[in-house]
């Protein structure tokens, strides 16, 4: 708490999903004296300041706010402003949550370490990008660090850290301090410390994997006219959201951004698919702009079979999670494979791969070894780490 007592000001750069929730979340810890957003797009910041009150007057009702708090007063520490040199001038933290497109993070972190208070800590939200490659362009570099959300942030426990070559302790420590002390639904922060940079961090490392068979997958239904709710209840029962309906919803101008990303550090097979490309040359981007892959009404996927397609296993997704959790440890991102399961329970609500992986990775090394004959994408073929099971030993 001590590295967080002078951080008064706090501001949020981006008032799309990501920065509203971020911004929502910074309000319900009541330790700051003002928060504000900046967008460049009023209607953004109006849609942005109503989505904040609905969330906090939704949690007051349920008697989740911290006692002695209200929806009202909170909202009053809200300031939202399109004028970037208004909400910096005063700030101690900024979190950058624009777009995952690297020339404008650097262009804005340019921006932020000339005109931000000589202290100010500069924290990117980015899901999948290099700290050090964003804060190359800054004059501050030691005050760069990265700050990695989930969504839904008032709700889900995880915010990844992550340290960049130059970033200093004291940076990174206050960031560490500053995501424990912010409050979440599901009980206390989990903070996962990244000190070695790789693309995607931990979670979206691993969830990529996996979301390029879905990449894979979602031209192969197109061409065979595979209705792709099918595929979704293949993996998810309704209500419940599937793969291609969590694209949506966060937004397959997102996803499209960090597989072209993921081509060109990680592997060429990660470039964005036919399918995809289309949809955005359309500009059908998922629930924001009511038509991407699903049609959107009402805020839910419009969704006409209840059927299953039968082509996606649940063991697909464990098999390749767990062959790049072990990349991660061969690649010394991660000392030992519990921070992989705790991260991803905390972030994505839902078990690692290595718990199951323990008695299965025989079978799923098999598994990955058929699914590059099938989709002649050999990045899924097991590494040495998993097919050996060597990684047993890495616990701890």
């Amino acid at each position: 708490m001590d590295n967080i007592q002078k951080i008064k000001v706090f501001t949020v750069i981006g008032a799309g999903t990501m920065g509203r929730e971020i911004a929502q979340v910074a309000l319900m810890s009541d330790l700051f004296s003002k928060v504000y957003l900046n967008d460049i797009n009023v209607k953004s910041l109006d849609g942005a300041s109503t989505f904040i009150k609905n969330g906090l007057q939704k949690i007051e009702s349920k008697g989740k706010l911290i006692q002695g708090l209200t929806a009202s007063n909170l909202m009053k520490k809200l300031v939202v402003d399109t004028d970037l040199n208004n909400c910096i001038k005063d700030a101690d933290f900024i979190v950058e949550a624009i777009p995952e497109v690297m020339e404008l993070k650097q262009e804005l972190f340019k921006e932020l370490s000339e005109k931000s208070t000589q202290h100010a800590i500069l924290a990117t939200n980015t899901s999948t990008m290099s700290i050090s490659g964003i804060a190359e362009a800054s004059i501050k570099p030691e005050f760069v660090v990265g700050m990695h959300f989930f969504t839904p942030i008032p709700i889900l426990r995880l915010i990844e850290v992550i340290r960049g070559e130059k970033t200093s302790d004291h940076t990174f420590e206050t960031a560490i301090s500053l995501g424990q002390n912010l409050p979440a639904l599901k009980g206390k922060r989990y903070i996962a410390k990244i000190n070695k940079e790789s693309p995607g961090f931990i979670v979206n490392r691993l969830t990529i994997a996996s979301g390029l068979f879905f990449n894979w997958l979602l031209d192969m239904a197109h061409e065979k006219s595979i209705p792709i709710e099918e595929i979704d209840n293949d993996y998810a029962n309704p209500p419940e959201l599937g793969p291609y309906a969590k694209w949506d919803y966060l937004g397959l101008d997102i996803i499209h951004d960090t597989f072209k990303y993921f081509s060109d550090k990680v592997s060429p097979q990660f470039k964005p698919g036919k399918t995809l490309n289309n949809l955005i040359k359309q500009g059908n981007l998922g629930k924001k702009t009511g038509r991407g892959i699903y049609e959107w009404i009402d805020g839910l996927p419009k969704r006409i079979s209840s059927k299953k397609a039968n082509l996606y296993k649940l063991e697909y997704y464990f098999a390749i999670q767990l062959n790049e959790g072990c990349r991660l440890l061969q690649e010394g991102i991660v000392s030992n494979y519990k921070v992989i399961d705790d991260t991803m329970l905390a972030g994505m609500d839902m078990p690692g791969p290595f718990a199951a992986g323990k008695k299965n990775y025989e079978k799923w090394s098999e598994l990955l070894e058929d699914l590059v004959n099938i989709t002649g994408l050999d990045y899924f073929k097991p590494c040495e780490l998993m097919k050996s099971g060597e990684f047993l030993t890495m616990r701890k």
